[in-house]
């Protein structure tokens, strides 16, 4: 057992807020560590790469509700990406004042890079549990966040 729960009070053991806490915090630092590891990438970057993948080229605002990262530090990171060759940030052609980004061929290729950095991250961090414990722990995490 971990250091953190063995020297740790019953009654903190016991709460769910500490234990996702101090889980948290664990995953966090994972996977900022391999992601940092891929050349400098951030976990914003990965949000906003996967969110353009999956539902294809946004405005700023759009990307912004989709990542939960907040529209000024969207900017940056939309930058670091731009600079990178990962997106393409266009003028949108039915309002110039926004702009729309796109993932280009070159953030597909990082964002499947970062897809696996990421899987490898999620196996050692559920390595104690079993596949089916995996699929009930997020089905339940899941249901606490829905609320």
């Amino acid at each position: 057992m971990d250091e953190r729960l063995t020297q740790t009070p019953g009654r903190l053991r016991a709460l769910p807020s500490r234990l996702l806490a101090l889980t948290s915090a664990q995953a966090d630092r994972m996977v900022s560590e391999r992601l940092a590891a891929e050349g400098g990438a951030r976990k914003w970057h990965y949000a906003v790469l996967a969110s353009l993948d999956e539902y294809g080229p946004a405005s700023q605002a759009g990307l912004s509700r989709r990542t939960g990262v907040y529209r000024s530090d969207l900017v940056s990171v939309i930058n670091e990406l731009e600079q990178r060759g990962h997106v393409a940030r266009t003028p949108d052609p039915e309002d110039r004042r926004r702009n729309v980004v796109t993932l280009t061929p070159q953030g597909r290729t990082h964002l499947k890079r970062l897809d696996a950095v990421l899987a490898e991250a999620q196996e050692e961090l559920m390595a104690p549990l079993s596949v089916a414990e995996r699929a009930l722990l997020v089905g339940l995490l899941e249901r606490v966040l829905s609320r």
